[in-house]
């Protein structure tokens, strides 16, 4: 028996009950993707808080994170944040004189000089970046650029015995070199015995015990944190730069290395595949930058006297001794 609709207008119009069926459980399709669609919409997290694609480069796990002293996902910075995520593998640059694509090997010291341990495309890290460049009486609008960058990296290097002194125009002389004691050979990246003063020595053993007490992941690579460079002489310097030509003043310096002093060493924390433990290539000096080795001694290294060179994850200096 067929069903019968009157509309207002128009002739009536007849609908067998297996047509109606099928109409009604279109409609209800319909009206369920609908609801998922709005769902979805809701749902979804605010574009500044999506991860940068991943770069072709082989990276290292993240080091673990220090607990945040704000929201990451939540904030007034949403502009700010997207600003950050949209530079972060793009910015166009030379902080250290060379051309740079990005700003993510530099994250990880950033993060911890701003106090943040949000991700640095996030609401938290642009608003602990504004809280930062407050504080340096810099326009506080949480958005990172190469002149924040400089500011930074001025207040960091500060920190470094060599840098204090050679901003009023001296170079430092050398110790004495029979004032040096030599580590161990198992202290050594391969083996190698390095030169530094007693004071320096000590207290690296002291943090490389801590830091493989504290750190699962840095006990985990015997390598970590062992010595490959101390104490040079300026005259092996000299025949160093000439022998590789590679002093210039960003990678090596080209008259007074911090190395001359015995207050300078280079740590082994990692190394992409294909590079060495000292490559200055941006995708080494980026894998690095996510080490558990790099991570620890951001976080640690100071409670010991030492500071780091920004463009080598590897170079720190310790300040008990500054001349």
């Amino acid at each position: 028996m067929d069903l019968s609709l009157a509309p207002c207008v128009g002739p009536s119009v007849s609908i067998k009950p297996s047509d109606a069926l099928r109409f009604l459980g279109a409609l209800a399709a319909a009206l369920v993707l609908g609801v998922l669609l709005v769902l979805r919409i809701t749902s979804a997290p605010d574009a500044a808080q999506a991860r940068p694609p991943a770069p072709a480069a082989t990276v290292a796990p993240a080091p673990p994170a220090r607990p945040a002293s704000v929201d990451c996902a939540a904030g007034p910075w949403s502009a700010a944040a997207r600003a950050n995520a949209a530079s972060l593998r793009t910015l166009a640059w030379a902080p250290f004189r060379r051309p740079e694509i990005g700003w993510e090997t530099y994250a990880p010291l950033i993060g911890r000089e701003i106090g943040s341990a949000c991700p640095p495309y996030s609401f938290g890290f642009a608003a602990a970046l504004a809280g930062w460049q407050a504080a340096q009486r810099l326009p506080a609008d949480g958005v990172f650029t190469d002149p924040v960058f400089a500011r930074l990296r001025t207040v960091v290097r500060l920190r470094g015995p060599l840098v204090q002194v050679s901003a009023r125009g001296v170079c430092p002389p050398p110790p004495l070199e029979a004032t040096l004691v030599q580590s161990r050979p198992d202290e050594g990246y391969g083996n190698k015995i390095v030169s530094l003063r007693p004071a320096v020595l000590d207290a690296w053993r002291r943090m490389a015990a801590a830091a493989r007490a504290e750190s699962p992941a840095v006990a985990a690579d015997p390598r970590n944190l062992t010595l490959f460079s101390g104490y040079r002489s300026p005259e092996s310097d000299a025949d160093r730069c000439v022998l590789e030509g590679n002093c210039d003043g960003i990678a090596r310096a080209k008259t007074c290395s911090p190395h001359r002093t015995g207050l300078a060493i280079d740590l082994y924390v990692g190394q992409a595949p294909g590079y060495g433990p000292d490559s200055t290539a941006d995708p080494n000096r980026l894998f690095m930058s996510r080490t558990a080795a790099y991570g620890w001694m951001l976080a640690n290294a100071h409670r010991f006297g030492f500071v780091n060179y920004p463009f080598e994850p590897w170079h720190w200096e310790w300040t008990g001794e500054a001349r």
